[in-house]
């Protein structure tokens, strides 16, 4: 008879298919199997109204195409999605959950707005039994599509679009060479991992019409992202967010749900986002600057809810060596 599966082995390190599906089974196969422990195996059945493993993964695949990753596989009864280059990734968490919740599917992925690198795995789909009723498969595909309909997709890779940067350094101390600016060298170094060119860097008083200028002049020059840095708390001589207001940007929120970065401003001048960066981010390797950046280049517009979200998980563990984006940080 045919094998309808993988049979799996684990010895002395070896984990994979010791008989693949399709292989028909020989006498000489019976002591290969009870040696990796099968009494059992699962024999294919044609025209029994059903839909094997792999046929599953490729429909499952195939219900949710995503531009710059590839499905590989099936293997093992399922396909797993690739990045294929760098961007944000996107999941509709309230779609997954309602495919996860048909019968015998399973898809598992990366969290929504995850920075991720080409190579990068995404996603991983298959069903639990190694077949399953045709109407299951019918009921996610369908899913999908009402999905489409409205504008929404299971999966997305975001790709990271070029910005031209223009920042603003805040503080009367920095402004009259009482300290020296640390935060310029910070930033740089950040940009390095995006397609970011700085225009331009503008070191001003506390002084609100000073900073609008400068802002004025960034925006005149072609910046089409801007940062500002210092003043950002509450005391009443931190005028930066006055500043942002002035120059009539629409303030998304002054203050997040995450430490470190609690403080931190997001706002939009027109489609120009605009971000309040607090002290943290020169003395940390992570803050919520990092995770906000590439929402950012992916042109994906902040919200409020989106900030919101950031509650849950937004609490960094302060490890002693950073590992983010690989871990609870940020997650929302």
């Amino acid at each position: 008879m045919t094998l309808c599966h993988d049979v799996t082995a684990m010895r002395d390190g070896f984990k994979g298919p010791a008989f693949q599906r399709g292989h028909v089974i020989s006498a000489e196969d019976v002591e290969e199997l009870l040696n990796i422990g099968k009494k059992h195996v699962f024999v294919w059945e044609e025209n029994a109204g059903e839909i094997h493993e792999e046929e599953c993964a490729l429909r499952l695949a195939a219900m949710a195409p995503v531009d710059g990753a590839a499905y590989t596989g099936p293997s093992e009864g399922k396909v797993v999605l690739k990045a294929e280059r760098r961007g944000m990734f996107r999941v509709d968490r309230d779609l997954l959950r309602d495919i996860n919740s048909v019968g015998d599917i399973t898809i598992s992925t990366m969290p929504d707005h995850y920075p991720v690198e080409a190579g990068a795995r995404l996603a991983s789909m298959r069903i639990v039994p190694l077949v399953t009723e045709e109407k299951q498969i019918l009921k996610a595909e369908e899913l999908c599509r009402k999905a489409l309909e409205d504008g929404r997709k299971l999966l997305d890779l975001v790709p990271y679009c070029e910005r031209k940067i223009g920042i603003m350094i805040t503080g009367s101390e920095i402004f009259h060479g009482r300290i020296t600016d640390k935060f310029e060298s910070v930033v740089r170094r950040k940009m390095e991992q995006y397609p970011a060119q700085i225009i331009g860097v503008k070191i001003c008083d506390d002084n609100p019409d000073m900073i609008v200028e400068a802002a004025r002049e960034h925006i005149g020059n072609g910046a089409d992202f801007l940062i500002f840095t210092g003043g950002m708390s509450v005391d009443p001589d931190d005028v930066t967010p006055t500043a942002i207001r002035r120059l009539g940007a629409e303030i998304v929120s002054h203050g997040v749900p995450a430490q470190p970065g609690n403080m931190t401003l997001v706002a939009y001048l027109g489609e120009t986002p605009v971000l309040g960066v607090p002290g943290a981010a020169i003395s940390l390797p992570t803050t919520i600057f990092d995770v906000l950046l590439p929402q950012i280049f992916a042109g994906v517009r902040i919200t409020k809810e989106d900030l919101i979200r950031l509650g849950d998980g937004g609490l960094c563990q302060m490890c002693g060596s950073c590992r983010w984006p690989n871990c609870s940080f940020g997650r929302y």
